[in-house]
């Protein structure tokens, strides 16, 4: 859809609200609204946020867009320390939050540091976990497991989160300072 001359991707989901996110592979708007959310209403919603829009394509626009090259020895170096740390975690963790994985997946991604089906229980963990502090990835780590409680990032999750690891919001926005490379 085209909103004010710029191009708008919606993706309809079984969410509840209205979400706004500059693509990573393409620098495109993208809008995850939900299923019975108006064209109207999503163009609205994409117009209200125009400023936001515009700084993002400025940072994208004059970022450095040196990516990390993933030689075989930095791909094998990252791989043995998320293969050292993840049973540690795991054995650390699991007892605290409850609930353990029924698989883990490390893998190279372009706009996320983890993810987690809670429907299966999987956790998928960014490769460049294991170049970082420890301390990031035994925050994302506990991010993800979390969410095997609490689907969203909504008053449970952060009421698990708090319970779990209570420096956890200084440790995302350090985590935020990062940038995921491809």
């Amino acid at each position: 859809m085209m909103v004010d001359g710029r191009l708008v991707r919606v993706r309809r989901k079984r969410i509840k609200n209205l979400y706004l996110r500059i693509s990573a592979e393409d620098a495109s708007i993208v809008v995850s609204a939900p299923m019975r959310t108006s064209e109207a209403a999503i163009a609205a919603f994409a117009r209200a946020h125009h400023e936001w829009i515009d700084r993002q394509e400025h940072r994208i626009r004059t970022q450095d867009r040196e990516a990390l090259q993933w030689t075989p020895e930095l791909r094998s170096r990252a791989a043995g320390t998320l293969n050292a740390a993840l049973p540690e975690l795991l054995e650390r963790w699991r007892p605290i939050v409850g609930k353990g994985p029924s698989r883990i997946t490390i893998r190279t991604m372009t706009t996320r540091w983890g993810s987690c089906t809670p429907r299966t229980g999987r956790i998928r963990l960014n490769l460049q976990l294991g170049l970082m502090d420890r301390r990031l990835l035994e925050y994302v780590f506990v991010h993800e497991l979390t969410h095997l409680w609490s689907a969203g990032h909504g008053a449970d999750f952060q009421r698990h989160m708090d319970r779990y690891l209570p420096q956890w919001r200084s440790l995302r926005r350090e985590l935020n300072r990062e940038r995921v490379r491809r």
